[in-house]
């Protein structure tokens, strides 16, 4: 295997306002080799290897390649000197063909497209590296993992040789991630520089020769995988000895007869390209925790919408606390006790011009309004946010920073410490750990616990197969907006909750 030195990252600094994001950091990335970044939120991972990727342009340090200086000022520029990346969000155009849209993505593409000659680069491509698709499907058809083999063809394609990975397995089934992973071992093989950043130990652990920690903007250490063990890198990521990330066990559930939430019979009307929710039945009661799995895509946002009263019901009828809420307005449902944390936090629950406490008081006006509304009791709302902040065992910044300006697991820290401020009742929470660092998540689960332990019902939407198995008395699967499978986690296992996200096996369990 060919590790010799590809790229060297000298002392690189990059600040934004009132943030250092890195701190003079050195890196080598290395042909033919998997290298994985770690480091808590806010760390720097992301904004180093965008800078890599000419996506920000650092305010000092140097890149080399091979030895020589270069200079990336786009990511037009980083594509010329061969390097690529995979965002967690997937720039593609849906009703357009996978070759297509690989097309697109060609730096030498001709006036007149050989298409066919195109179709046969790619299967040529996918077969090699086992990143089979059909180049003539349509994206919009495509399952998420397929989607990111697109992406990685596009790179492959275009002669990428260091490919950047950012939180590649967030949106993956189960054996969609081992997939990958054979997918890296190929690549690396054939001499190809992998880096990807990533919050999950274990797949570190698995796939990477080599490890770097990232704290506060520095590197704090690079450790080959056979030197690497779960507590030295928790260790490294924080400083400090970590104790064990799961939460505390679950109290038994006093049994009520009246469910928090109950959907009967429940259907959406389907928009454009996105499934519509069919025939849904839920229930969800006070004191139990109900998560949901499936893969991106499959109604997750649908049910959270309607829930929330941002989609109407078609067909059906949706109560809250034994009363028809079926046409209830949103402000009416949040009023009632909903806590709602989003998937796309600084889209749907942030105001990225606002700073932190601003975006706190915009939350809860009627709490903290003054005078009319013509003032805000601004210190309520710190010492609220603090509060919950402290609880959580959260820190950021500043509570005086824009939020548009944060890390993307500090968004998700502030929206967290704002919702679960007031102990709601019922919590629907879309990926509540996605993108959060390892103490962050164990904290974010323990509070999830002690609201369900005091009687609150939460909807737990999450990736994370791990952490739906740890947290919910109940499971259920979504696919192509039906519920697929009903089980509780002593009952079905997560290789058959994945096969069931990818309609792959009809469900064994109850």
């Amino acid at each position: 295997m060919n590790t010799a030195l590809f790229i060297f990252l000298q002392g690189i600094i990059k600040k934004f306002p009132n943030v250092l994001a890195n701190d003079r950091v050195s890196l080598e990335i290395r042909r033919g080799e998997v290298h994985a970044l770690l480091g808590e939120n806010g760390a720097g991972k992301s904004t180093l290897m965008k800078v890599l990727y000419g996506f920000y342009r650092a305010d000092s340090g140097e890149i080399f390649l091979n030895g020589q200086s270069i200079q990336i000022r786009s990511p037009h520029d980083a594509r010329k000197f061969r390097i690529g990346m995979v965002f967690q969000d997937f720039v593609q155009i849906p009703a357009l063909s996978v070759a297509e849209n690989i097309a697109l993505f060609l730096p030498d593409l001709p006036a007149i497209l050989d298409k066919g000659g195109l179709i046969s680069r790619i299967k040529e491509i996918s077969k090699r590296y086992d990143l089979q698709v059909d180049p003539s499907a349509p994206v919009w058809q495509l399952s998420i993992g397929e989607r990111q083999k697109v992406e990685l063809l596009k790179l492959i394609l275009a002669d990428a040789q260091l490919l950047i990975f950012d939180e590649p397995t967030r949106s993956l089934a189960p054996h969609e991630i081992e997939g990958l992973f054979r997918v890296f071992a190929n690549l690396r093989q054939d001499g190809y520089a992998l880096v990807f950043i990533t919050h999950k130990l274990q797949e570190v652990l698995f796939s990477a020769d080599r490890i770097t920690v990232m704290r506060r903007g520095q590197i704090v250490g690079t450790l080959p995988r056979a030197e690497a063990t779960e507590g030295k890198l928790i260790s490294l990521m924080f400083g400090e000895k970590e104790t064990d990330s799961r939460p505390r066990q679950k109290e038994a559930r006093k049994e009520t007869s009246s469910p928090a939430l109950e959907l009967t019979r429940v259907s959406t009307r389907r928009k454009g390209l996105m499934p519509s929710l069919q025939d849904i039945n839920l229930k969800i009661f006070p004191g139990e925790i109900v998560g949901v799995a499936g893969v991106s895509g499959n109604g997750q946002k649908e049910l959270g919408d309607l829930i929330l009263g941002l989609e109407p019901c078609l067909t059906g009828q949706k109560f809250l606390w034994g009363k028809d809420a079926t046409h209830w307005s949103v402000a009416r449902i949040r009023e009632s006790g909903v806590a709602f944390i989003p998937e796309d936090p600084i889209q749907m629950a942030a105001f990225s011009w606002l700073t932190v406490q601003e975006n706190m008081a915009v939350g809860h006006m009627a709490k903290y309004s003054r005078r009319k509304g013509f003032a805000i009791d601004w210190k309520m709302v710190r010492d609220d946010l603090g509060r919950s902040l402290q609880r959580f065992g959260f820190q950021i910044p500043s509570l005086f920073v824009p939020v548009g300006i944060l890390s993307g697991g500090n968004v998700q820290r502030v929206t967290l410490a704002r919702e679960l401020a007031h102990d709601p009742r019922l919590i629907i929470a879309f990926y509540p750990t996605r993108g959060l660092d390892v103490k962050s998540a164990a904290a974010a689960r323990e509070i999830f616990v002690s609201s369900r332990n005091s009687g609150a019902g939460v909807l737990l939407i999450s990736e994370d197969l791990d952490e739906l198995f740890i947290l919910s008395d109940r499971l259920i699967v979504l696919f192509r907006g039906q519920i697929a499978g009903i089980s509780t986690p002593e009952e079905t296992s997560v290789k058959e909750v994945g096969y069931l996200m990818t309609g792959l096996k009809e469900a064994q369990g109850p």
